[in-house]
């Protein structure tokens, strides 16, 4: 078996040779964040698709994610190492499930989470991200929003707005698992440090919270805050950004069983092994992608 540096070093001259970048997203393994171009979370991952000048972009990350660079860069190849990661959440909710709710609430604005097929993007209004929810709901003229699949980032935008939110059944399997006993516990063991959570928690365990925030929130917030520990209570992979943009804060995982399994399965072999027979592709049909473009593009010219 190849040491770990052989692989680094036959990744950066497979990505010189093909002209490609590397994305991966803030869960993913620590040396596959390391080799990555560049590390973020959904938010600026789509950004960062939409505008890159490589041939090639290699998406770390589940195969939404790598859905959404092909959609927004359809002249580039875009290959997922793992061609089995996905995420069961986006797997929660159909396009035709989602056409079915629309028959039900004509007037509705609907807007789809990130973390659903491109189908559901094709079948919806406009996209958002953790990041950016609150705002895009915010920036429509309905009044009813039908917002899918994830149940817990609906009542958390329903704080904020005036507007009726019809939330979609659906939940991480992650965040779903984050208890308010949780929080107690970790308080108990660090009492100082403050409490920072993903949207996509119970509303129980972001009441028990100190802040709110998506993936990369919550990097820039620890790095700016005077206080010096954190309990992150999202996906453990983030904690290696933690690590490199803010060494001196102290930082500890809400839960150590907080872990997805499927940002688990790229490893340096599988980035270099799709770098050497450029597969596996993610292609995205034009009658599919265009609609979910015009989905993303509409969330992205939100700011």
């Amino acid at each position: 078996m190849a040491e770990k540096g052989d692989v680094r070093e036959q990744i950066l001259a497979l990505k010189k040779e093909r002209d490609a970048v590397i994305l991966a997203h803030n869960y993913q393994i620590d040396e596959v964040q390391d080799i990555a171009d560049i590390v973020g979370d959904s938010l600026e991952l789509a950004r960062a698709a939409a505008s890159l000048d490589a041939t090639v972009i290699v998406f770390c990350g589940v195969d939404f994610m790598a859905e959404t660079a092909a959609i927004l860069s359809p002249e580039k190849t875009v290959l997922l190492p793992a061609a089995n990661a996905c995420c069961p959440m986006a797997d929660m909710v159909t396009a035709g499930e989602l056409e079915v709710l629309r028959g039900q609430y004509p007037h509705a604005a609907v807007v789809a989470y990130v973390n659903t097929s491109a189908e559901v993007k094709a079948a919806s209004d406009i996209c958002c991200t953790s990041a950016n929810a609150v705002k895009i709901v915010e920036s429509l003229s309905e009044s009813q929003v039908i917002m899918v699949p994830d149940r817990n980032l609906a009542r958390y935008v329903a704080r904020f707005t005036t507007k009726e939110i019809l939330p979609w059944d659906g939940y991480c399997l992650v965040h779903e698992r984050f208890t308010p006993k949780d929080i107690q516990r970790a308080r108990a063991r660090h009492p100082g440090a403050e409490v920072l959570v993903h949207p996509e928690c119970r509303p129980e365990v972001i009441d028990a919270a100190d802040h709110v925030f998506s993936t990369s929130g919550m990097i820039r917030h620890a790095c700016a805050s005077p206080a010096e520990e954190f309990i992150i209570g999202t996906e453990i992979g983030i904690l290696h950004q933690f690590s490199l943009q803010c060494p001196e804060k102290h930082c500890y995982p809400l839960s150590s069983r907080a872990v997805c399994v499927n940002m688990k399965k790229t490893n340096l072999t599988k980035v270099a092994t799709a770098l050497d027979k450029m597969a596996p592709q993610v292609r995205v049909p034009e009658e599919i992608a265009a609609p979910a473009r015009k989905a993303i593009e509409r969330m992205l010219a939100v700011r």
